[in-house]
């Protein structure tokens, strides 16, 4: 059974495989190849590869048409579908809800395509949940990007020419992503406090040492899997209206909120932004699905009135390293967990809890991720 890694773009730094996971595959007795280079981005020659089992592929076309299963990082080109071999397995992120094209090509392959943000949230599937070893990275990434912008110190500090303040983060969205914000700016020394739609999580930002800020927006209901439901207009206008004195006072804002496959909601409003200090940073963590932060710009930093406003579309990038190394092993726990030992194959269950929620074509049939 072969598993083929290819490189990703030129403008991607992390790699869906390193050495350490390719020695755990080849303990399976797989077949490992992977793309000459993949390693470059995180400082890992082809030797390292080679060392650790897997083959160096220089034809990526061959490799594609002769590997039972490819897995990689980024949405793929659609047009490399085509040499994908028939009844293949593909394993990366798709971004389904804005790739029904795609999803249509790999079912016109006979590809078992399997997106990785949508392997839901249950224990069992905890080993293999890129989405939030990616989020993890991202929160803390976000910390260290604003504290690198902010022209202040984040922790308090005694001098003798007097006592330095500590700065004041406000983190919005308490989800993966938010928690380690939270964490990272508390261990920076930063006095922080966060808000999210969910009071469920009040006890969760307690205990980080954060402060949570409490708005009355009314009834609020939470997916399945646990993420927040979109707000009404009504819910929307309650929320800016109580965050906006919280924003004055703020050095960092760090916004995170995203709605599952939709667009992120407008949260940090002009009014807000306007009521800020000259100098002081926020970092839209959802920009590449819309922005919660009115004004920010996908892949670039913008002023306004004086507030840096960063929309880093690839924050766990920042970290590429152990980025790699979680999303290796996140692929390595979904095909260990379905893999068939005995007859060397990788069981494909659609009914299963977790493939049932994360299988996007298969046998020939595109499956709308609208309907999981």
């Amino acid at each position: 059974m072969k598993i083929f890694f290819p490189k990703e773009p030129d403008n991607e730094l992390r790699t869906p495989i390193v050495p350490l996971v390719v020695q755990k595959f080849r303990s399976l007795e797989f077949d490992i190849l992977v793309e000459e280079g993949i390693g470059e981005t995180v400082s890992l020659n082809d030797d390292a590869y080679l060392k650790a089992g897997a083959k160096i592929i220089k034809n990526r076309v061959e490799a594609f048409s002769t590997a039972d299963i490819v897995c990689r990082l980024n949405v793929p080109n659609i047009e490399e579908t085509q040499h994908l071999k028939h009844n293949s397995i593909h394993i990366s992120f798709l971004d389904p809800f804005n790739q029904k094209e795609l999803i249509d090509a790999f079912a016109k392959q006979s590809v078992t395509a399997i997106s990785m943000e949508m392997v839901p949230r249950v224990t069992r599937a905890q080993k293999m949940d890129a989405l939030s070893s990616q989020a993890s990275l991202a929160g803390y990434s976000a910390v260290i990007e604003a504290a690198e912008k902010l022209n202040k110190v984040f922790p308090m500090m005694m001098t003798p020419a007097g006592t330095i303040s500590p700065a004041k983060v406000f983190v919005v969205g308490v989800g993966v992503a938010g928690l380690q914000a939270i964490a990272t700016a508390k261990r920076l020394g930063a006095r922080v406090e966060a808000f999210d739609t969910r009071p469920t999580v009040e006890e969760q930002v307690l205990s980080l040492g954060a402060k949570f800020v409490k708005i009355d927006i009314g009834q609020l209901e939470e997916t399945e899997q646990g993420y927040a439901k979109e707000l009404n207009a009504e819910q929307l206008e309650l929320q800016r209206q109580g965050m906006i004195k919280v924003c004055g006072y703020s050095d960092v804002i760090i916004t995170t909120a995203q709605v599952f496959g939709k667009k992120a909601p407008l949260i940090i409003t002009q009014d807000m932004i306007d009521a800020m200090q000259p100098g002081s940073v926020i970092i839209d963590m959802a920009v590449s699905t819309g922005g919660n932060v009115e004004g920010s710009v996908a892949g670039k930093t913008v002023i306004s009135n004086g507030v840096i406003i960063i929309g880093n579309e690839n924050l766990p990038a920042s970290v590429a390293t152990h980025a790699s190394q979680v999303y290796a092993n996140n692929l390595y726990n979904m095909i260990e967990e379905f893999w068939d030992k005995e007859n060397k194959i990788m069981n494909i269950d659609i009914n299963d809890e977790i493939l049932s929620g994360c299988i996007v074509s298969h046998s020939g049939e595109s499956i709308d991720p609208l309907s999981k």
